[in-house]
């Protein structure tokens, strides 16, 4: 019995030896020596890697910014008052990462996960770091589909296709941000996912932006990321990757993406403060000499997939600010030469109440042209230098005593143009509408009208579109090319709703 009950014990010891997995709790941590802001530095940390999260003794999040033989530089993602010296840093063993997910649709919150909008804890499909490659060239496929913004001026002259980096930008208050929230707001049932990363703004200019995409039934499929002028300047430095990031979650499972970062002058000048802080060596006019990377990695990510990497498409609006107008500053001339086209908002044409105040001969897309419908570049091919061409000939022309007939119809013309390239806010005109306006245009159907009855004759047109061309209209909508007949028809109908001069309203 003893020689069994030994043998019984033998057998079972055996089995939990081999059922034994040891589990150390090893912990990476290091010792805070000194606090300069922002910025934190710690020596320990010896297996901790670039762009890691590490936690104070206090749960202050920070990301490893720098490594050195001294120790290390840490970002902190959060407000760094109670973070003092001799505190401990633990190492999180993971890069930094934000939640993916159909459920962030309709949130407000920042890039470390922390919700603002007071609709409870976060949800999400994964988490995925905030520093990707951007996709190979041979992943990309060409930009083909326009991103119809309703937004007349853009639509038409500056179009904009999905996959495409377009920069907004002009002099403080010219509506550059109502620009980008005039293209979220006409997404709605276009099943376009959007995006809005606010950096740096002023917390009553976000409540003012919320309560304009919940008015316009916007929010549903919108997510905002939040890094307010309050925040610490990390928050601020990763929340346009972070957004971008997600924006790839959404991009690889075949759906199209907008994307707003609002805005990246505040971007760069958080970035200059952290580099400094962290004693890396200034570039020309005193920023770092990679300020251009910072942005290059940040919209390269933007574009338009193969099918068989998903198929989707992120677009991306950055919009930066400019200072006396002046397009040649340093941070302006990056991002032009980063993105594949510029809208410039002119703040004389603001002042002068023509808004939306895009200088159509600043701006330019150098895509989306190939992206239009084809109803649309065959009508307004050549609209744009027309244009641009009235508004040199009406500069020169309040010189000249007398103009010649052909000179006279240019600039009548033009400024019916003018007129009606004109919109208020959250006021969109669908594809067809903008076509049928501008084909009655072109064969000066507007000619016998002043120009202050130009906007009743359009609203006229547009409210009569959808009742008297319904099928032409979803036609154009489709993508067919605009024929002769089609033309005739369209004109046949505008001749009848356009009145006389003296009866229109």
């Amino acid at each position: 019995m003893l020689e069994k009950s030994l043998e019984e014990q033998q057998r079972a010891f055996a089995q939990a030896l081999a059922g034994f997995k040891p589990e150390l709790a090893v912990e990476d941590l290091g010792r805070i020596v000194a606090v300069n802001g922002p910025i934190v530095r710690a020596v320990g940390l010896a297996s901790v890697g670039f762009e890691e999260l590490v936690q104070c003794e206090d749960g202050t999040l920070g990301m490893v910014a720098d490594l050195g033989i001294a120790g290390v530089g840490i970002i902190l993602l959060g407000q760094s008052a109670k973070v003092r010296a001799g505190m401990t840093v633990k190492g999180l063993r993971r890069v930094a990462d934000v939640a993916v997910g159909h459920a962030l649709l309709g949130r407000v919150f920042n890039a470390a996960g922390k919700p603002l909008d007071e609709k409870g804890p976060l949800g999400g499909e994964g988490r995925r770091p905030l520093e990707r490659p951007a996709p190979a060239i041979m992943m990309r496929e060409p930009v083909v589909s326009p991103l119809e913004t309703g937004i007349k001026v853009v639509d038409t002259l500056i179009p904009i296709g999905k996959g495409q980096r377009e920069l907004i930008l002009g002099d403080r208050q010219t509506g550059k941000t109502a620009l980008a929230l005039d293209a979220i707001c006409n997404q709605r049932g276009k099943e376009v996912i959007c995006i809005y990363a606010a950096i740096g703004q002023r917390e009553s200019a976000m409540a003012r932006v919320l309560n304009e995409l919940e008015k316009n039934g916007a929010l549903a499929y919108t997510l905002v990321l939040v890094a307010g002028g309050e925040e610490g300047p990390g928050l601020q430095f990763i929340t346009p990757y972070a957004a971008t990031a997600i924006g790839e979650y959404f991009m690889e499972q075949g759906r199209d993406v907008l994307i707003v970062y609002d805005d990246l002058t505040r971007h760069a000048r958080v970035y200059r403060e952290l580099s400094l802080l962290l004693e890396r060596p200034p570039g020309r006019e005193a920023y770092p000499g990679d300020i251009f990377y910072i942005h290059s990695r940040l919209l390269e990510r933007s574009t338009h997939l193969r099918p068989e990497f998903g198929g989707g498409s992120m677009t991306a609006l950055p919009i930066i600010e400019t200072e006396e107008q002046n397009l040649s500053s340093y941070i302006p001339t990056n991002l032009i030469s980063i993105t594949d086209g510029q809208i410039y908002l002119s703040p004389q044409l603001f002042a002068k109440g023509m808004l939306p105040a895009v200088d159509v001969g600043k701006s330019v897309s150098r895509v989306g042209g190939k992206a239009q419908k084809p109803a649309f570049r065959d009508l307004v091919g050549e609209l744009k230098l027309s244009y641009a061409q009235f508004e040199e000939l009406e500069t020169f022309a309040r010189f000249a005593t007398r103009l010649d007939d052909t000179t006279r119809q240019s600039l009548e013309r033009g400024r019916r143009l003018r007129e009606l390239l004109r919109q208020k806010r959250y006021q969109p005109r669908q594809d067809y509408e903008q076509i049928i306006v501008m084909l009655a245009l072109i064969n000066g159907l507007f000619d016998p009208l002043a120009v202050d009855q130009v906007a009743a004759a359009e609203a006229a047109l547009c409210e009569a579109a959808t009742t008297h061309l319904t099928q032409l209209c979803a036609r154009i909508g489709a993508g067919e090319t605009l024929n002769e007949i089609m033309q005739k028809e369209i004109l046949d109908v505008c001749r009848q709703l356009l009145p006389p001069a003296d009866k229109v309203a």
